[in-house]
């Protein structure tokens, strides 16, 4: 583990990107950046579309690691190259921005008002490859749709089994059990997401240490006693369908989280943009992220 990207994710003022679109939210991504399912035939052109998209995002003079401490890759960004070096190195290297891996492999069908993760079959292997391409940390999802004791329990249960073999591979696990912003009880979801987390955290090892990406609570500062956690490195805040706007007020509120938003990041960001268009809008949304991320409201 990078002593100094460690110090970064502790203490630094800044928020996270999530640039980790996988295979079945690519198009909708696309899409909303421009690019029309009719400009490509294939997944191999897809992914060489979001690539480009993602490296442009990334080479941007606005996308530094003065306001953003960490992205979040898909697999294949990961194994890409950005302005010929290897995607988590031109990050680190040239932007100073800290890489993670997204690692989960989609949801499970809903039984007990949550969705599980899908076997992670290939972990290992990913594991292994998230260190040679020098990732710091990896993420992963799981989504909470009610206030189901049983299955938020379950949801709690299975990330903190993957996090344990992250942490024996010498990265730091992401944990994100994503409450529903649409649940009816989505308050009540939330305080036992929270109970069961913060029973989970006090039994880890005093040395081992997580992070965890959660829905803005409707209760602000519901996770600060887990923020506080040493082994605990960052909450962060995911926009969960919420604009942008939305989404910055409600982190405002909360002391406790920083952002790791994806379409909220590039939300107004398209292809058909000149660069000086492209680099003000992705400035301007760096901006109002970072704002909500590091100046809270009283």
């Amino acid at each position: 583990m990078d002593a100094t990207q460690l110090e970064k994710i502790r203490s630094g003022q800044g928020f996270f990107a999530a640039l980790d679109q996988s295979g079945g939210s690519t198009p909708k991504a696309l899409a909303e950046y421009g690019v029309a399912e009719s400009r490509y035939d294939s997944e191999a052109q897809m992914f060489d579309l979001v690539h480009a998209m993602r490296t442009r995002v990334v080479t941007s003079p606005a996308f530094d690691g003065s306001r953003i401490l960490g992205a979040i890759l898909f697999e294949q960004t990961m194994d890409r190259e950005v302005d010929g070096q290897a995607t988590g190195d031109y990050l680190w290297q040239r932007k100073q921005v800290v890489p993670f891996l997204k690692v989960d492999k989609g949801l499970a069908d809903e039984v007990d008002g949550v969705q599980l993760m899908k076997p992670i079959d290939t972990l290992d292997d990913l594991l292994e490859r998230a260190n040679k391409h020098a990732m710091f940390g990896t993420k992963m999802r799981s989504v909470i749709k009610d206030a189901d004791e049983r299955g938020v329990e379950q949801i709690v249960e299975q990330q903190f089994a993957v996090a344990e073999r992250i942490s024996a591979a010498g990265l730091v696990p992401i944990l994100e059990p994503e409450v529903s912003i649409d649940s009816t009880h989505k308050g009540q979801a939330e305080q036992l997401l929270h109970d069961g987390l913060r029973a989970r955290i006090a039994s880890l090892p005093e040395d081992q240490l997580i992070m965890l990406k959660l829905t803005i609570p409707d209760e602000a500062d519901l996770y600060a006693d887990l923020a506080a956690d040493p082994r605990v490195l960052q909450v962060l805040a995911l926009s969960g369908g919420y604009s942008r706007d939305d989404a910055c007020n409600r982190l405002a509120k909360d002391h406790s989280m920083i952002a790791s938003f994806s379409r909220a990041l590039l939300d107004g960001l398209t292809d058909q943009q000149t660069d000086e268009q492209f680099n003000q809008a992705l400035e301007a949304s760096i901006a109002r992220i970072y704002d909500a991320s590091v100046h809270k409201e009283a």
